[in-house]
């Protein structure tokens, strides 16, 4: 598993959700049945992670084919308007530790707010 580079553009205060599927380099589901996989979200790459802007677990939402869902709410994403470190980190079942995606959350100021 090598480690996946992206950026994901949210709207703040928005509900967000992904469905993240683990395969070896075939193409083939992974079980990742005892598998602890977290996002964690920082202003910068040097803070603690007791500093983390949120940091969230993902449900393995069909561990036997490798489906684990990352799901933010709407007090995860509301943040001040600006950009995040983030990287989607596992520790599977050997214990073994694997970043498997990083980049940039880049959370904009939504347009309408709900208050008149």
């Amino acid at each position: 598993m090598g480690v996946e580079q992206t950026s994901l553009d949210l709207k703040r205060g928005d509900t967000w959700s992904r469905t993240i599927n683990f395969e070896d380099e075939d193409g083939s589901p992974i079980d990742i049945t005892g598998w602890v996989i977290r996002l964690t979200a920082k202003a910068k790459i040097d803070d603690p992670d007791v500093s983390a802007v949120f940091s969230v677990l993902a449900v393995l939402s069909n561990a036997a084919i490798g489906e684990a869902t990352i799901s933010l709410t709407s007090t995860h994403t509301n943040q001040t308007v600006g950009s995040y470190l983030f990287d989607v980190q596992v520790t599977t079942n050997l214990s073994e530790i694997i970043t498997v995606l990083e980049g940039i959350i880049n959370i904009s100021k939504d347009i309408y707010t709900g208050v008149s």
